[in-house]
């Protein structure tokens, strides 16, 4: 796929404007600069298959250096659209991860455009952090985030921040921000 992909572009406007414009992830706006994330749509339609795909992705990044490929965002703009059937695939892809040997080596974040954090309401702003145009598995280098996290001051307070951000937001920038989620 190109970035002419109306899918990827969906999802490289709502990084640039969500992910980078409100700060959220401090760590991404120098890699989608430079190019360095890995955009990939999935065409999975089960679970295994998804499986393989990830497991293509983790190879893939294990033979890129990690100036041409930072991260990788696998994209599912057709499967897993039910929250809940995505969380449970994510105990699957944690799964692959020990089973591979790529524990402590890459990690996968998760975002979603039904996103719930465990003891919230599906209407509680502090989920609008983990939102996303589409299912996404984040796939990161663990020594790229130690990196980071080690010389970002007070990392403990990314979360806090992010939910004070998006609370913090009108209604009408929700709309502009998360057009989907109001469709």
């Amino acid at each position: 796929m190109t970035d002419s992909d109306p899918v990827i572009a969906h999802v490289e406007r709502w990084l640039q404007d969500v992910v980078v414009g409100l700060n959220l992830c401090p760590f991404a706006r120098k890699p989608l600069r430079a190019g360095q994330i890995r955009f990939v749509v999935s065409e999975a339609n089960s679970n295994e298959v998804l499986l393989e795909e990830l497991l293509d992705e983790f190879q893939v990044l294990d033979r890129t250096s990690e100036q041409e490929v930072e991260t990788t965002l696998l994209i599912l703009p057709t499967y897993l659209r039910d929250f809940h059937d995505y969380n449970f695939f994510l105990d699957e892809a944690e799964w692959l991860l020990k089973r591979q040997g790529y524990e402590g080596i890459y990690q996968v974040a998760s975002f979603h455009p039904h996103y719930q954090f465990a003891d919230s309401q599906p209407d509680d702003e502090e989920n609008l952090t983990n939102r996303s145009p589409y299912p996404i598995l984040h796939l990161l280098r663990e020594e790229s985030l130690e990196r980071g996290l080690r010389n970002y001051p007070d990392p403990e307070s990314i979360p806090h921040n992010n939910i004070l951000r998006v609370e913090a937001l009108t209604e009408e920038e929700k709309r502009a921000l998360f057009p989907y989620l109001f469709s």
